[in-house]
């Protein structure tokens, strides 16, 4: 595994879609996001990802330090991708309903998706609900007409990585 850090890689690829993954002791859960950021705060290099309370993941995100990103660039996993951002972990297990092979990680306690090519593996540093009354009137009315808010997580990169071909 070649070990650098891919932000061109993760901004053209996150609107396609990538996988959230996240452990709750010896539970593991994943989502598709299609939002977040990559970044150098703090003096480290950051992934920004955003979990709206509703969703199961939002519990294992509270419970836990750590959470992973991967993302395919050369496998199809439209279909993958598809069903673990419209299913619930509260209902079944998608890892399994999906076909997704977890990864054990390098640096964090919480697997990869191995069908994907580039992988982040990041410790929360800093998480905040969002704030209604700071947020732009014209994104409240696109995006959060029921309510129903993000908490953002930001993770300090512990891993960056691409699967070898």
């Amino acid at each position: 595994m070649k070990n650098n850090h891919y932000g061109d890689l993760f901004s053209q690829r996150l609107p396609a879609g990538a996988f959230l993954t996240v452990s709750d002791q010896d539970r593991h859960n994943t989502m598709t996001i299609g939002w977040g950021t990559l970044g150098f705060i703090w003096g480290k290099p950051i992934v920004m990802v955003a979990v709206r309370k509703s969703r199961y993941t939002y519990k294992f995100m509270e419970n836990t330090d750590s959470f992973t990103v991967s993302i395919p660039l050369t496998a199809e996993l439209k279909k993958e991708l598809a069903g673990a951002g419209s299913t619930s972990g509260r209902d079944i297990d998608k890892f399994a309903a999906y076909n997704l092979q977890a990864k054990p990680g390098i640096k964090v306690p919480v697997p990869v998706i191995e069908q994907c090519d580039l992988f982040y593996e990041c410790r929360i540093v800093y998480k905040q609900a969002m704030d209604p009354e700071h947020l732009d009137e014209s994104i409240k009315a696109s995006y959060y007409q029921q309510g129903d808010y993000h908490v953002l997580y930001f993770g300090e990169i512990l891993a960056s990585y691409m699967k070898e071909s």
